[in-house]
Order: structure tokens, then sequence, then C-alpha cells
């Protein structure tokens, strides 16, 4: 979901500029939360490795976007939602100025739409069904696929209404409606089968250093009985 330069007119540009440039100075503030074991640091470096590979195979979906893995709601769950933040902004920057992957005037809209509004929803929705499910590990890794479903399509609406708003080509606004949602609800299937492998994987080996793992709930025992 790379936005090139130009798809969006230079004051919605400068607005989620704006967004990206608070969200990153709010995560800034809260990472240092999530960090309370220095052996976690290591994790943050692979999650921002493993997003940037992810993210630099790109295919068109039509109306001049293109769709790819985003991993919002992977490292939310691994890492925190605010060091997810501050991991994401980084690939992103690195993309546009090194690698010409989104406009540099696009940079804001695409932190917004990639680093803040995949990692808050996929975040948002984990720990709304760990709420729901019973909280033993299995279900942090549905949490986790959920979030990361959901989050997709999302980033992709809010893209719609940006460029409803400000939208610099002429393109249909329906064309991209159906474009970025369509495509982007499938594409948000992959990352959710694939988000929930890896937080498996992770879990099954070092659940230490997952940080979505400390809301697992300890068994209820009634009565002599596990619950």
């Amino acid at each position: 979901m790379h936005v090139p330069d130009g798809f969006l007119n230079l004051p919605t540009s400068i607005a989620t500029g704006v967004v990206a440039a608070g969200g990153i100075a709010i995560s800034l503030k809260l990472a240092g939360k999530e960090f309370v074991d220095d052996r976690k640091a290591p994790m943050v470096g692979i999650v921002a490795t493993l997003i940037f590979a992810s993210q630099m195979v790109n295919f068109p979906v039509g109306a001049g976007t293109s769709g790819h893995l985003m991993g919002g709601a992977l490292a939310a769950v691994l890492v925190g939602p605010a060091t997810a933040v501050l991991c994401l902004s980084v690939v992103l920057i690195v993309q546009a100025f090194l690698f010409a992957d989104g406009g540099i005037t696009a940079l804001g809209t695409n932190i917004t739409l990639i680093g803040l509004v995949t990692v808050f929803v996929g975040w948002g929705v984990f720990r709304l069904v760990m709420r729901v499910l019973p909280g033993r590990r299995w279900a942090v890794a549905v949490a986790s696929a959920l979030g990361a479903f959901l989050s997709v399509p999302a980033a992709a609406a809010v893209f719609v209404g940006l460029f409803a708003i400000g939208g610099n080509v002429s393109v249909p606004l329906d064309t991209v409606l159906a474009a970025m949602l369509g495509w982007h609800a499938a594409i948000g299937l992959g990352e959710a089968i694939i988000t929930a492998l890896i937080v498996s994987a992770v879990l099954a080996t070092r659940p230490d250093l997952v940080y979505g793992a400390q809301f697992e709930r300890a068994p209820r025992v009634t009565a002599g009985v596990l619950a």
C-alpha cells in the first residue's frame, strides 16, 4: 500500500505528515515502558528486518496502487504497539529514501496508514479478542491472526477516505474503493496466516520474548478442577 508522490494533494499529505509525526513522538515516549528487559532488544531488529523484507514484495492492485504484507499487528504483538510504530516508521523511511518504495512527499501518509493504523487496529483487535478467548497460549496466536486480518483492510479503508478528501489523480473513487478493499481483504487473509505462524513459532521457543504473551491468563481452579 505504499502511496506514491502526487497521489494525494499537498494539504492532505501535510495533514498526514503531522499525524505521523505526532504518532512517532508519542510512541517514543511510550516505547520505554515496553522494554523492561534488555533481552528483548534483538527482537526489535528481527521484527524490523522481517517487515522490511516482506514489504519489499509488491504487486499491483489497480488504480495506481500496490499491495503487500504490512506487519503492523505482528510487530505489535511481538514487541508492543509503541515499539511497533517505531519499527515500521524506520522501515518506511528507509524504503522511501533508499529504495524509492513510496513517495517522499507521501511518507507521512504511508507512516499513518502502515505504521499507525495497522498497528493500533491490529493491537486493539488483539486485546479485545484476548478478553473474549480463554487466554491460553493458543489464544495469543488466534488473536494475533484476527488483528492482522482486520488491520489490513482497515488501512485500505482509511486510504480510500484520504483519497476521497484529497485525491490528486483522475481515478474514480469507486474504482479505488473496489481495488483497495477487495485486494486488501485477500492480503489480510494471507497476513493473518503468516502472523499466526510466526507468533506460534516464537511462543513455542521463546514465549518470554512475545510482548502479547503477558495477556495470557492463568487457568482458574474451581473445586479442584482446572477451568
